[in-house]
């Protein structure tokens, strides 16, 4: 999968498959089987509207699967001060192997 923009793009077998990987995942997790999945992989994180709990699970889903999670806030970027979200978005993919953004705008998330 290239990119999950919402959930309208998905079909209803790969929302299964998707809640199948979770339900193997979760007891992987409770019965102490490694699973380290996005190992040596990094998903950057912007973002433009706080979350804890958003910003808590994917950090801490990133970590369990042996990712790096990297938090950018809109302190950190320049979106919104000069600097499209598509250039951001376009130029930290050339460093990421993933990208998710927390915004005010659907909008945003497609261009």
């Amino acid at each position: 999968m290239k990119h999950l923009l919402k959930m309208l793009d998905l079909s209803t077998e790969e929302i299964i498959e998707i809640l199948d990987l979770a339900d193997q995942l979760k007891y992987e997790l409770k019965h102490g089987i490694p699973h380290l999945h996005l190992k040596g992989k990094s998903l950057g994180m912007i973002f433009q509207k706080a979350s804890t709990r958003t910003r808590v699970s994917f950090e801490t889903g990133m970590y369990q699967l042996g990712g790096h999670p990297l938090f950018l806030s809109a302190d950190d970027l320049q979106i919104g001060r000069g600097e499209p979200v598509q250039d951001t978005a376009r130029v930290l993919s050339r460093y990421l192997d993933g990208i998710m953004i927390r915004t005010f705008e659907q909008k945003e998330v497609e261009d």
